[in-house]
This record gives structure tokens, C-alpha cells and sequence, in this order.
């Protein structure tokens, strides 16, 4: 049993990030989206909030029912963090759907 199963039977949650060539991030996983500009864009996913940075960047595809985001963009940085930091100013999909 390799590192990624044993993971997985911890958790019960499988999360995939696929980079294409920095410029392409497809994301699974995601419970919200919780801020984004063209620099920086936080995603609160199953396993922790998830800072994305780069320049360019914008969210191509959102789509709830399969929990999926792609981020587009020049990405230079990615890094998870715990899920419980405080969140400011609500969710885009809290306001999108208000």
C-alpha cells in the first residue's frame, strides 16, 4: 500500500490539483471560493484552505455539483493552510447566490 492509499483511508477524501505548464489549474474538491483578484485567489477546499498566487489570474470554471474550479493565469505559488482561518467578508458563491 503506497503513501497516497494510506492517505486516503485516513481521510475518506481524495483531492486532486493538476498544473498544466503554470498557466492551467484544475481543482476538485472545493467547497468555496472564498476571495480572488487577478494575484491571489483563496479556495476553501476538503482538505484546508488553498492560496493560489500568480499574476493574470482568473477562474475560468466554477462549478458546484462537481466541486470542480480551474484557475487560469501565470501561477507562481501554491500552499494549503488550515481550514478553521477566519473568513472575511463572505464567499463568492455566498453572493452569488444571495
Amino acid at each position: 500500500m503506497n503513501i497516497e492509499e494510506r492517505n486516503n483511508i485516513k481521510t475518506g477524501i481524495i483531492q486532486n490539483l493538476i498544473l498544466e505548464n503554470r498557466e492551467k489549474l484544475s481543482i476538485s474538491g472545493v467547497v468555496d471560493v472564498l476571495s480572488f483578484d487577478d494575484q491571489v485567489v483563496m479556495i476553501e477546499t476538503e482538505l484546508g484552505l488553498l492560496t493560489v498566487k500568480g499574476e493574470n489570474i482568473k477562474i475560468n470554471k466554477l462549478s458546484i455539483d462537481t466541486s470542480e474550479v480551474i484557475v487560469e493565469g501565470d501561477i507562481s505559488y501554491l500552499a494549503y493552510s488550515e481550514n478553521n482561518q477566519e473568513k472575511t467578508g463572505g464567499s463568492l458563491l455566498s453572493k452569488i447566490f444571495k
